[in-house]
């Protein structure tokens, strides 16, 4: 018998898998950041499936590991480069030219 949440909705999208259905999405909270970062500080990284219940988060766990990669982590810098960074960009553009491989 086959996994209902292995079906397909029209133009070959998957359906939401039925552990999926009521997962919040869109902006998220401050309330949310707070419980991430509280549970990511107290528990550390890592099992990202098991986190959003375990934090109390009504997310998935894909949307946390990225919420935290990409905005909450204290390594992300934010803001303008500084020159230094701003000459190696520079210095690897005319080395490399426009090739991203």
């Amino acid at each position: 018998m086959r996994n209902p949440c292995s079906s397909r909705a029209g133009a070959g999208r998957p359906t939401p898998c039925c552990n999926k259905v009521g997962i919040k999405r869109g902006p998220w909270t401050p309330e949310e950041d707070e419980l991430l970062t509280n549970y990511i500080n107290r528990e550390g990284e890592g099992r990202w499936r098991t986190l959003p219940k375990k934090a109390g988060l009504i997310r998935c766990g894909k949307s946390c590991r990225l919420r935290w990669m990409n905005y909450l982590r204290p390594s992300v810098k934010r803001g303008r480069i500084d020159p230094d960074e701003e000459d190696i960009i520079l210095r690897l553009h005319r080395l490399l030219g426009n090739r991203y491989y």
